[in-house]
């Protein structure tokens, strides 16, 4: 059964029941790029799929990153008061996780994490500073060939044209504002003194082909959390739940169930 909700200003669809599994989506995206995977995981789980502050019809915030991850907390908090959630984003939708796991470290039990990293390098943060100024001077239309090559590998591209149709129309949904704040605030992070505090599980997912957080991001943010561990997808580039969702759910399921065993 599939329910729809509303906390304190944040719609959400809610699907299944078990663990609390939250799916944040990610900028350049809504939260439909989870459908390929939100049914199946919602076998296992009480499966939690929030638009993000400023996506669909739950308004945005002021202030950059960490104030979306605060609102979020909220959220997170209102519907598993007990700490033990999971957290599962792709791309922005992981930066504000991860957020969240630092800011408010008794609200989340594990971490899945799906294009992310510590910090952007600096073709990465230009590449952000860039989208945000023309965004706000030329319309999201503007850059949106750009965005679209930021998510998806150009053979994927090719090969589902119907696909591609559905998530260049969600892009141009998104408000200007926020997809100027998002841009600049992704591209000023630099959580890298952060994330020893991180001391839940952690699965680091990223594809092969992932433009906009690269495979080095990954593998660098692995390397800096204390119980990450890390899986790089074959042929797949920055939206996996839409691209390559047998991957995903079999690593998360996989991690899940390894996390949740008692140690020897």
């Amino acid at each position: 059964m599939t329910n729809e909700i509303n906390s304190d200003g944040i719609t959400a669809t809610t699907l299944g029941a078990g663990p609390p599994l939250f799916l944040f989506h990610s900028l350049l995206s809504d939260s439909a790029s989870f459908d390929a995977v939100a049914p199946r995981l919602a076998e296992r789980f009480r499966v939690i799929v929030p638009d993000l502050p400023g996506f669909g019809a739950s308004p945005a915030v002021d202030g950059g990153l960490a104030e979306v991850a605060d609102r979020m907390s909220a959220f997170v908090r209102a519907a598993v008061p007990g700490g033990d959630a999971i957290l599962f984003g792709n791309g922005y939708g992981a930066f504000v996780a991860l957020q969240i796991a630092i800011r408010h470290p008794d609200l989340v039990a594990k971490l899945v994490l799906a294009g992310c990293g510590a910090r952007f390098s600096y073709p990465g943060r230009e590449a952000f500073r860039n989208m945000a100024t023309a965004g706000r001077a030329k319309g999201l239309a503007a850059i949106a060939d750009t965005a679209m090559a930021r998510l998806f590998a150009p053979d994927f591209q090719m090969a589902h044209p119907d696909l591609m149709a559905n998530r260049r129309a969600a892009f141009l949904r998104t408000d200007v504002d926020v997809f100027e704040r998002a841009c600049l605030s992704l591209a000023a992070l630099d959580l890298s003194s952060q994330l020893a505090t991180v001391r839940i599980p952690v699965l680091m997912m990223v594809g092969d082909q992932d433009a906009a957080t690269p495979p080095a991001m990954a593998i660098d943010l692995a390397d800096r959390v204390p119980q990450a561990e890390l899986r790089i997808l074959a042929g797949c580039a920055h939206v996996p739940p839409l691209q390559a969702p047998d991957l995903v759910i079999e690593a998360i399921t996989a991690f899940l169930d390894e996390t949740s065993q008692p140690a020897a």
